[in-house]
Protein backbone atom coordinates (compact mmCIF):
# COMPACT_ATOMS: atom_id res chain seq x y z
CA UNK A 1 0.00 0.00 0.00
CA UNK A 2 1.35 3.55 -0.59
CA UNK A 3 1.41 6.07 2.01
CA UNK A 4 0.82 9.01 -0.76
CA UNK A 5 0.69 9.79 -4.62
CA UNK A 6 2.40 11.74 -6.96
CA UNK A 7 2.15 15.51 -5.10
CA UNK A 8 1.71 18.50 -7.73
CA UNK A 9 5.28 19.22 -7.94
CA UNK A 10 6.01 15.49 -8.96
CA UNK A 11 7.61 14.24 -6.48
CA UNK A 12 7.49 10.50 -6.60
CA UNK A 13 4.55 8.53 -4.34
CA UNK A 14 6.68 7.01 -1.01
CA UNK A 15 5.86 3.04 -1.25
CA UNK A 16 5.98 1.34 2.42
CA UNK A 17 5.50 -1.94 0.83
CA UNK A 18 8.62 -2.99 -0.66
CA UNK A 19 10.29 -1.62 2.66
CA UNK A 20 8.36 -4.53 4.81
CA UNK A 21 9.92 -8.36 4.04
CA UNK A 22 9.63 -10.94 5.80
CA UNK A 23 12.04 -12.68 7.76
CA UNK A 24 13.40 -14.83 4.83
CA UNK A 25 12.80 -12.16 2.11
CA UNK A 26 14.85 -9.87 4.34
CA UNK A 27 17.82 -12.27 4.65
CA UNK A 28 18.14 -12.58 0.43
CA UNK A 29 17.46 -8.85 0.10
CA UNK A 30 20.02 -8.48 2.59
CA UNK A 31 22.67 -10.91 0.82
CA UNK A 32 22.34 -8.12 -2.39
CA UNK A 33 23.48 -5.45 -0.44
CA UNK A 34 26.60 -7.29 1.65
CA UNK A 35 27.85 -8.48 -2.11
CA UNK A 36 27.68 -4.71 -2.64
CA UNK A 37 29.96 -4.19 0.14
CA UNK A 38 26.97 -2.40 1.89
CA UNK A 39 27.20 -2.00 6.13
CA UNK A 40 23.98 -2.96 7.49
CA UNK A 41 22.64 -1.93 10.70
CA UNK A 42 19.80 -3.55 12.55
CA UNK A 43 17.35 -1.59 15.10
CA UNK A 44 14.50 -2.25 17.02
CA UNK A 45 11.12 -1.46 18.56
CA UNK A 46 7.36 -1.06 19.59
CA UNK A 47 6.83 2.01 17.96
CA UNK A 48 3.43 2.09 19.43
CA UNK A 49 2.92 5.64 19.20
CA UNK A 50 6.02 7.12 16.87
CA UNK A 51 7.56 10.35 18.20
CA UNK A 52 10.64 12.64 18.00
CA UNK A 53 12.65 10.03 19.92
CA UNK A 54 11.97 7.53 17.45
CA UNK A 55 13.09 9.14 14.59
CA UNK A 56 16.13 10.72 16.63
CA UNK A 57 17.17 6.42 17.21
CA UNK A 58 16.17 5.91 13.97
CA UNK A 59 18.34 8.40 12.37
CA UNK A 60 21.51 7.91 14.57
CA UNK A 61 21.03 4.22 13.80
CA UNK A 62 21.26 4.63 10.24
CA UNK A 63 24.56 6.61 10.39
CA UNK A 64 26.39 3.62 11.70
CA UNK A 65 25.92 1.81 8.04
CA UNK A 66 24.34 1.94 5.15
CA UNK A 67 21.44 0.31 5.19
CA UNK A 68 19.03 0.26 8.26
CA UNK A 69 16.80 -2.46 8.96
CA UNK A 70 14.11 -1.86 12.06
CA UNK A 71 12.85 -4.97 13.40
CA UNK A 72 9.07 -3.88 14.64
CA UNK A 73 7.25 -6.06 18.02
CA UNK A 74 4.21 -7.85 16.89
CA UNK A 75 1.41 -6.96 18.51
CA UNK A 76 1.15 -10.29 20.66
CA UNK A 77 5.18 -9.24 21.87
CA UNK A 78 4.22 -5.62 22.58
CA UNK A 79 0.94 -7.24 24.52
CA UNK A 80 4.02 -9.21 26.56
CA UNK A 81 6.20 -6.39 26.92
CA UNK A 82 3.99 -3.20 27.96
CA UNK A 83 1.02 -4.97 28.91
CA UNK A 84 -3.35 -4.98 29.01
CA UNK A 85 -4.04 -2.29 26.28
CA UNK A 86 -0.82 -2.53 24.51
CA UNK A 87 -0.32 -1.32 21.48
CA UNK A 88 -2.41 1.17 20.29
CA UNK A 89 -1.48 0.84 16.72
CA UNK A 90 -1.87 -2.84 14.96
CA UNK A 91 1.99 -3.99 13.69
CA UNK A 92 1.03 -3.78 10.09
CA UNK A 93 0.52 0.25 10.30
CA UNK A 94 3.57 0.86 12.99
CA UNK A 95 5.41 -0.87 10.45
CA UNK A 96 4.10 1.53 7.78
CA UNK A 97 4.99 4.42 10.06
CA UNK A 98 8.62 3.14 10.46
CA UNK A 99 8.77 2.33 7.18
CA UNK A 100 7.96 5.69 5.75
CA UNK A 101 10.80 7.08 7.67
CA UNK A 102 13.68 8.40 5.59
CA UNK A 103 16.53 6.87 7.84
CA UNK A 104 14.74 3.45 7.65
CA UNK A 105 15.70 0.81 4.54
CA UNK A 106 13.58 -2.11 5.65
CA UNK A 107 11.29 -3.47 8.19
CA UNK A 108 10.30 -6.77 9.80
CA UNK A 109 7.91 -7.63 11.87
CA UNK A 110 9.12 -10.39 15.10
CA UNK A 111 7.16 -12.15 17.16
CA UNK A 112 9.89 -13.46 20.09
CA UNK A 113 10.21 -11.77 23.15
CA UNK A 114 13.59 -10.07 21.97
CA UNK A 115 15.77 -9.37 18.95
CA UNK A 116 18.13 -12.89 19.55
CA UNK A 117 16.36 -14.30 16.65
CA UNK A 118 16.49 -11.50 14.25
CA UNK A 119 19.90 -10.70 14.75
CA UNK A 120 20.80 -14.76 14.20
CA UNK A 121 18.84 -14.76 11.34
CA UNK A 122 20.16 -11.63 9.91
CA UNK A 123 23.82 -11.06 11.35
CA UNK A 124 23.84 -7.46 11.04
CA UNK A 125 26.98 -5.71 11.56
CA UNK A 126 25.85 -3.27 13.61
CA UNK A 127 23.17 -3.53 16.04
CA UNK A 128 21.55 -0.73 17.81
CA UNK A 129 19.62 0.15 20.53
CA UNK A 130 18.57 3.40 22.22
CA UNK A 131 19.60 5.50 24.81
CA UNK A 132 18.14 3.55 27.62
CA UNK A 133 20.91 1.22 26.97
CA UNK A 134 24.51 1.21 27.50
CA UNK A 135 26.68 -1.31 25.58
CA UNK A 136 26.79 -3.29 28.81
CA UNK A 137 23.18 -3.27 29.50
CA UNK A 138 22.28 -4.23 26.28
CA UNK A 139 19.94 -7.38 26.37
CA UNK A 140 21.12 -9.10 23.42
CA UNK A 141 25.25 -8.17 23.71
CA UNK A 142 26.57 -11.36 24.03
CA UNK A 143 24.61 -13.36 21.39
CA UNK A 144 25.91 -10.30 19.15
CA UNK A 145 29.74 -10.59 20.60
CA UNK A 146 29.14 -14.61 19.35
CA UNK A 147 28.13 -13.70 16.44
CA UNK A 148 30.73 -10.73 15.81
CA UNK A 149 27.90 -7.96 15.72
CA UNK A 150 29.52 -4.59 17.06
CA UNK A 151 26.48 -3.10 19.76
CA UNK A 152 26.06 0.44 19.43
CA UNK A 153 23.99 3.29 21.29
CA UNK A 154 21.90 5.38 19.39
CA UNK A 155 19.97 8.19 19.31
CA UNK A 156 18.95 11.48 21.71
CA UNK A 157 19.02 11.16 25.30
CA UNK A 158 16.15 9.43 26.53
CA UNK A 159 14.05 12.62 27.15
CA UNK A 160 10.72 10.77 25.46
CA UNK A 161 8.36 8.23 25.80
CA UNK A 162 5.26 6.67 24.28
CA UNK A 163 3.82 6.07 27.79
CA UNK A 164 4.25 9.18 28.78
CA UNK A 165 2.78 10.78 25.91
CA UNK A 166 -0.48 7.70 26.49
CA UNK A 167 -0.34 9.61 30.19
CA UNK A 168 -0.05 13.32 28.51
CA UNK A 169 -3.07 12.56 25.93
CA UNK A 170 -5.28 11.09 28.93
CA UNK A 171 -4.77 13.82 30.82
CA UNK A 172 -5.51 16.54 28.19
CA UNK A 173 -8.82 14.20 27.76
CA UNK A 174 -9.76 14.35 31.09
CA UNK A 175 -9.22 17.85 31.94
Amino acid sequence: MALAGNDLAGSPMITTDKKILSRDDLRSRLAEERARGRRIVLANGCFDLLHVGHVRYLAAARALGHVLVVGVNSDASVRRLKGDGRPVLGERGRAELVAALAAVDYVTIFDEPDVEALLTALRPDVHAKGTDYTVDSVPERELAARLGVRVAIAGDPKRHSTRDLFTAIRQKSDG
